[in-house]
């Protein structure tokens, strides 16, 4: 009989947040499955798919609304093979605009529920129903960027490389999007001329020796 997610851990304070950045992709995951079967699972089924206990879903969703549109964009992410087909690996400029290209494509098809999402996960921090020890968002463009980058790992420090990665996630994403679009009101062309400069930027700021 296979643990609840939420279980297998326990033991281990240590463990604890990335089992639930696990458990909260388990939920999307299986969440994923049932509306590709045509389906539109209730929160309980969905606790069911992925092993867990409807309690423990209502710690990360706060509906199972949200949960479905949370599960369709994790769909709509692309995938990094297929982003980065045909790249040359020690490239990491090129690979990070590729990345680049193919999430602003996925945020301009979406970009209606994912302002909903960002505004639902901020609304739980301010409504005091999110305490920190629970991940209110899921994260997506890391694996991209860290999928972009790993070829020419060698080209930077371990530290250098942490950070870059980290700075490339405040340039790469939906925050981005709302900051060029809502706050500075650039159109895509511009907003696409100065991610690329930040990108660039970054990626030899972070090859420089310390």
């Amino acid at each position: 009989m296979r643990m609840p997610a939420e279980q297998t851990s326990s033991d281990n304070p240590v463990g604890r947040p990335n089992q639930r950045r696990r458990t909260r992709k388990d939920l999307l995951q299986a969440a994923s499955r049932l509306l590709k079967q045509g389906c539109k699972p209730t929160l309980e089924e969905i606790a069911e798919e992925a092993a867990v206990s409807r309690a423990t879903a209502y710690r990360y969703f706060p509906n199972v609304d949200a949960l479905h549109r949370e599960a369709s964009l994790d769909m709509a992410v692309p995938e990094p093979a297929d982003v980065l087909k045909g790249v040359q690996a020690q490239d990491p400029v090129a690979r990070l605009e590729r990345v680049d290209g193919a999430l602003h494509d996925m945020i301009a098809a979406n970009e209606v529920p994912l302002r909903m999402m960002l505004a639902n996960s901020i609304e739980r921090v301010v409504r005091g129903e999110h305490d920190g020890e629970w991940p209110a968002r899921q994260n997506r463009r890391t694996p991209l960027i860290e999928a972009a980058l790993e070829p020419a790992r060698n080209q930077f420090k371990p530290a250098a490389f942490k950070n870059l990665s980290h700075a490339l996630a405040l340039v790469i994403g939906t925050e981005a999007m709302v900051v060029f679009k809502d706050v500075l009101q650039l159109d895509d062309a511009e907003a696409l001329k100065v991610r690329r400069w930040a990108i660039r930027a970054l990626v030899e700021a972070a090859k420089k020796p310390a």
